[in-house]
């Protein structure tokens, strides 16, 4: 695979995404952005609103699509979110501890959303193969 986002995006998990999902492929991942936003605004304000229960399912969403991708750091980090929220609920206790993560999930969020959407674009430029045949 051509993107250097290895770490971010597990290269197995998206190409199996991509023959699965075939001509799909493309439509869900815009799912991905748009959900992705509206999951991001959504636990933003609930957080800023100290509502953990409002933080469960946008965090449960963008998890299960990110994973779907192959985005494992994006979907562990909500996956962290969520669970700190769920505790937060069985408590009643305040969200006020995932500040730091739900900080760190936009910008994260939007570098993987780039590589993977750089990935999905035919018009992509590919890195020529190194080895027999080219010029190194």
């Amino acid at each position: 695979m051509s993107f250097e986002g290895g770490i971010l995006i597990d290269h197995v998990a998206y190409q199996r995404a991509r023959a699965e999902l075939g001509a799909s492929f493309v439509r869900l991942l815009g799912y991905l952005r748009e959900d992705g936003e509206k999951s991001l605004r959504a636990l933003e304000g609930a957080l800023r609103a100290d509502n953990a229960a409002a933080m469960v399912i946008p965090a449960h969403t963008l998890k299960g699509e990110a994973r779907q991708f192959g985005a494992d750091p994006l979907a562990t980090l909500a996956e962290k979110i969520e669970d700190h929220a769920r505790a937060c609920v069985e408590r009643r206790d305040s969200p006020s501890g995932a500040i730091e993560d739900v900080v760190a999930l936009r910008p994260l969020f939007v570098r993987t959303l780039e590589l993977l959407e750089r990935e999905a674009n035919p018009l992509a430029q590919r890195r020529p193969a190194q080895g027999f045949g080219r010029r190194l």
